[in-house]
């Protein structure tokens, strides 16, 4: 058995501000990490920590880009454990992603759609939390997440455990 982790963050940019007001929720945004130092953490985000409009999938560390950027950023990291099999899908499915990140796009329309409780999928195009989403059902790892996802329905997924609450730039093994 092996453990995968959720990242859960609020950065206070404009973008995140919005959504925090539309959905009410805490945080705006979700990664997947493979380790629990967090040393690489993948999504669909800004690909620039200064341009919120050009986006795609994303490589995140905690102490660069827009982690960086946004020093302030208040995270909740949790762990699921997963069989050895899901956990080497996840792992080729991203290294895939990454070798062709280029074909994918980042889903503004679906995101800004989530906010009006409505569907918007397109082809190799998604936010962070249907990214994340993606990632679970090509692994075969049972949840029972909403069609409509947002980053804060990822705290309820079953076998869940909370290892972090605070500043990202805090966060210690």
């Amino acid at each position: 058995m092996k453990k995968i982790y959720f990242v859960l963050t609020y950065t206070g940019t404009v973008l995140s501000k919005i959504i925090k007001l539309r959905t009410r929720n805490e945080f705006s945004h979700v990664s997947i990490s493979l380790d629990k130092e967090l040393n690489s953490m993948y999504s669909f985000g800004r690909k620039n920590p200064y341009n919120p409009f050009f986006g795609g999938f994303i490589q995140e560390y905690k102490d660069k880009g827009t982690f960086k950027r946004f020093k302030n950023t208040k995270a909740s990291i949790y762990s699921l454990e997963v069989t050895d099999e899901q956990y080497e899908i996840i792992k080729d499915l991203i290294a895939k992603m990454q070798k062709e990140k280029n074909l994918y796009k980042f889903n503004v329309l679906g995101l800004f759609a989530v906010g009006l409780h409505i569907k918007l999928k397109f082809d190799k195009s998604f936010y962070c939390a249907e990214f994340v989403k993606f990632v679970l059902e090509k692994s075969k790892i049972e949840n029972e997440l909403p069609e409509i996802i947002k980053p804060e329905d990822f705290r309820y997924l079953k076998g869940l455990d909370m290892i972090y609450s605070g500043f990202l730039k805090e966060y210690k093994v």
